[in-house]
């Protein structure tokens, strides 16, 4: 009898090994190893879907993460279980503890994959959310500039009567008075108003991400270099 633990049989396809820890021994398709690692990594760095399959219908989450923040879409390094993961529920528009998205963590080693994820319906484009996200600044932002003009020429007006009022000026004329100077105030309201945002809107910034290099002799990243042929293992195999 097999006595791989989990994390092994997941990598290595042992769907039924699999199915006897989960079901038998009531271990979570989500648990992490040691270095938080789960069979839903482990399945999809290695591509076996019917692993996949397997766990996701014993509630494994295909956007469980990794103390790094990476999920298993992180891992792959075909389209096909890409694009399996995908269309179970696995989310592109995220980025990791070093803010960098499967996108960009996969666009060295494995274009293909970074294109496929790219090009997917399910992916907005960083620019357009950023774009958005300044629309409703920039909107927010004019609004309370103008609320800060009127309240500013309202008191002005309120002045303005004030004045007439004390100085005997006859109820009709003030009522007159107030007429136009209710739309100058609106007029001069739009016109500060605009100033005050363009004046207070908000500044663009830029960012930029790189792929995340794994050193190949840190004991805590889940791919080691092999010394001898210099093939890069996918992740340290706790037996």
């Amino acid at each position: 009898m097999s006595n791989k633990n989990i994390w092994v049989a997941a990598g290595d396809g042992d769907l039924e090994r699999v199915k006897i820890l989960i079901e038998e021994q009531s271990i979570s398709p989500n648990a992490p190893d040691s270095f938080t690692y789960t069979p839903m990594h482990a399945a999809a760095s290695y591509g076996h879907l019917h692993v996949l399959e397997y766990l996701i219908s014993k509630g494994g989450d295909v956007n469980i993460t990794d103390s790094d923040g990476d999920t298993p879409l992180y891992t792959v390094e075909n389209i096909v279980t890409a694009r399996f993961l995908v269309d179970h529920g696995a989310t592109i528009n995220l980025v990791n503890h070093e803010r960098i998205s499967p996108i960009t963590h996969l666009s060295e080693d494995f274009p293909q994959i970074s294109s496929f994820l790219e090009s997917h319906p399910s992916h907005r484009p960083a620019s357009d959310h950023i774009t958005n996200m300044q629309s409703q600044s920039e909107i927010q932002m004019s609004q309370y500039a103008q609320n800060i003009a009127s309240e500013h020429l309202t008191s002005e007006l309120l002045s303005s009567i004030q004045t007439l009022a004390e100085q005997g000026v006859p109820q009709d004329r003030i009522e007159a008075e107030l007429r136009r100077l209710v739309g100058d105030t609106v007029a001069q309201s739009l016109t500060e108003g605009y100033e005050l945002s363009v004046q207070e809107g908000p500044e663009n910034t830029a960012s930029t991400s790189g792929r995340r290099q794994h050193p190949a002799d840190d004991s805590s990243t889940h791919r080691a270099a092999d010394g001898v042929n210099g093939v890069v293992d996918k992740k340290p195999r706790i037996e």
